[in-house]
């Protein structure tokens, strides 16, 4: 079996920019469209891995804040490199009610597509990009490795989606 080629590396996508469209499955093998969620805002979080220490706390920090992104009419989908299998039983341990979506193969297909997949690692680094009810990204965010993302961010970025 031959490997796929790695993911060419893309730049990050600006603020104001189309959020390039993906279909992934999520942790119960569904399939999940960005395009499909229009007319409603996005949360899209890219990580490293599932049961990692940083990342289950950004997303345990976002499991517990749920109501927050419910007020802003937004729906979070986090993004990683681990397969479907991985993420179920990760969503399960952790009690997560939104989807985790598998970046596994091509790996790090989509990753890349938003400039945020590290190809030396094999890793999504952690990439957050709020896109507005039209598709558009209106929020970008790239952490360096190790570094965990602050909710009081997101609120703000959500926050002035309301005033647009």
């Amino acid at each position: 079996m031959t490997a796929a080629p790695a993911a060419a590396a893309t730049v990050v996508p600006a603020e104001g920019d189309a959020a390039p469209d993906f279909e992934l499955s999520n942790q119960f093998g569904e399939p999940v469209r960005l395009s499909s969620f229009r007319g409603q805002n996005v949360v899209l979080v890219f990580y490293p891995f599932a049961f990692s220490g940083i990342c289950t706390g950004e997303l345990c920090e976002l499991r517990d804040n749920l109501a927050l992104f419910d007020t802003a009419n937004a729906t979070v989908l986090a993004v990683s490199v681990d397969s479907k299998f991985s993420l179920r039983a990760y969503a399960e341990q952790e009690g997560y009610g939104f989807d985790l979506l598998a970046d596994f193969w091509p790996h790090g297909r989509v990753a890349a597509t938003y400039g945020v997949f590290d190809a030396e690692s094999g890793m999504a680094r952690r990439g957050t990009f709020i896109i507005d009810a039209e598709g558009v990204i209106r929020y970008t965010v790239v952490n360096p490795r190790g570094q965990a993302r602050n909710l009081a961010e997101y609120r703000a970025a959500l926050a002035s989606l309301e005033r647009a």
